[in-house]
């Protein structure tokens, strides 16, 4: 069972950089593109909808909403540009590990302002 979900969680990760690259993609509609891009940033997120902490709820959001989105989006992208993405990102596995810091760090920034934010208005509201 653990081998299972070792494997389905490798085929996950490979999705979601194919997700990556039709984001990229110019022959994939903006509106597949918004919602490809929200779920790669929801899956590289360290912030979850659900906390981990939460005993059972906790990885619902890593094994039914991340999947689930993966799933809708690529229903969205056309299926040329899926297999063309595909053999991209398996081309690219071979020839280099991807790293982007500067996307990461962008992540981290858009959430710590988004956490600045709420906790403002939080403050504003019960002052």
């Amino acid at each position: 069972m653990i081998e299972r979900w070792k494997t389905s969680a490798r085929r996950i990760k490979g999705e979601i950089r194919v997700l990556y690259l039709a984001y990229k993609d110019e022959r994939v509609p903006w509106y597949a593109k918004v919602f490809a891009a929200c779920v790669v940033a929801y899956a590289f997120s360290p912030v979850d909808l659900i906390p981990d902490f939460i005993p059972i709820l906790g990885y619902v959001d890593d094994l039914i909403i991340v999947p689930f989105g993966i799933v809708l989006a690529m229903k969205m992208i056309p299926s040329d540009v899926l297999e063309d993405c595909r053999r991209q990102a398996e081309q690219e596995s071979i020839e280099k590990k991807p790293s982007n810091w500067f996307v990461g760090g962008l992540f981290i920034l858009i959430w710590i302002t988004l956490a600045l934010w709420i906790s403002i208005m939080l403050y504003r509201m019960f002052k």
